[in-house]
C-alpha cells in the first residue's frame, strides 16, 4: 500500500507561501508520485482531497488504474452550488485566528478521538507558519463556473463518463459537505453499475478515523470481487 502525503500536510515539506499551494501543482506533484514510481495496476482509494487529485490522475491515466473506490470525495467543476456546509468550513478556514489541525479532524468524526491522536493530528505542524496549505487548500476547491481548475476538472469528467472498470462509492451517513456526492458518481460513471455501494453507517467526513475497518473489509472485498481481467 502506499499512501503519499500532500505537500504541505504530513511529514512532506511545508512550503511558507500560500502562492506555492494551487490545485494543478497538487495534481502534477501525484502525478509525479506516479512516474517516479512507477505504479500501474492500481487499486485507488480516494477520499476528501484525494479525489479531486485522484479522480484527475485516473481519467488523465485509465491504463495505469485498475479500480476505483471513492469515499466522501467529489471531483468538482464549479458549475453547481457545494452547499451551506462547504461554505461554512470555507469561511472558518480563512476566519480563524488559530487553524488547529488535530480539532478539525475531531469536529469532522462521530466517534471520539483520543488525545493521543488528536495531538498526532498536531505534531506536523509547530506553529501557524507551517499550515498555509491547510489554510489555503478550502479556497482551491471549484466554486464558481470560471475557477481555474474548472475546465480541467470538466475534462476529467468527460474521462470518467467512460470508465467501464470497476469503481465503487463507499460514503458515510453524516458528512454534511459530500453527502449525495456518491450518486452522483453512480449516475455519471458506467463503472459504477453492479458494484455493491455502500453507506458507511455512524461514520463522518474522516470516515477512516470512524468506521476505518468497515472501510478497509468493503476495500478488500471489492478488490476481491473485481480481480483483474487478464
Amino acid at each position: 500500500m502506499i499512501t503519499p502525503d500532500l505537500p504541505g500536510f504530513g511529514r512532506s515539506d511545508k512550503p511558507a507561501s500560500r502562492t506555492d499551494y494551487t490545485y494543478q501543482r497538487h495534481v502534477d506533484w501525484m502525478q509525479s508520485v506516479l512516474d517516479q514510481l512507477d505504479l500501474k495496476n492500481i487499486t485507488l482509494f480516494c477520499q476528501d482531497w484525494g479525489g479531486l487529485i485522484g479522480l484527475r490522475l485516473v481519467a488523465a491515466h485509465p491504463d495505469k488504474f485498475d479500480r476505483v473506490a471513492a469515499g466522501n470525495t467529489m471531483l468538482p467543476t464549479g458549475d453547481h452550488d457545494p452547499g451551506e456546509g462547504f461554505r461554512k468550513w470555507q469561511q472558518f478556514s480563512q476566519e480563524t485566528p488559530q487553524f488547529n489541525v488535530g480539532a478539525t479532524i475531531k469536529s469532522g468524526t462521530t466517534t471520539t478521538l483520543s488525545q493521543a491522536v488528536i495531538d498526532a493530528y498536531d505534531a506536523p505542524f509547530p506553529d501557524e507558519s507551517y499550515k498555509e496549505g491547510a489554510r489555503q487548500f478550502p479556497l482551491l476547491v471549484p466554486t464558481t463556473p470560471d475557477d481555474p481548475a474548472s475546465e480541467n476538472n470538466r475534462a476529467a469528467w468527460v474521462e470518467l463518463s467512460k470508465w467501464t472498470k470497476p469503481f465503487i462509492t463507499l460514503f458515510s451517513d453524516s458528512d454534511p459537505v459530500t453527502g449525495g456526492g456518491d450518486r452522483i458518481m453512480q449516475k455519471l460513471i458506467p463503472g459504477t453499475k453492479g458494484q455493491n455501494h455502500t453507506t458507511i453507517t455512524n461514520g463522518g467526513h474522516f470516515l477512516q478515523e470512524d468506521q476505518g475497518e468497515t472501510l478497509a473489509e468493503l476495500l478488500l472485498k471489492f478488490i476481491n470481487d473485481n480481480p483483474k481481467a487478464l
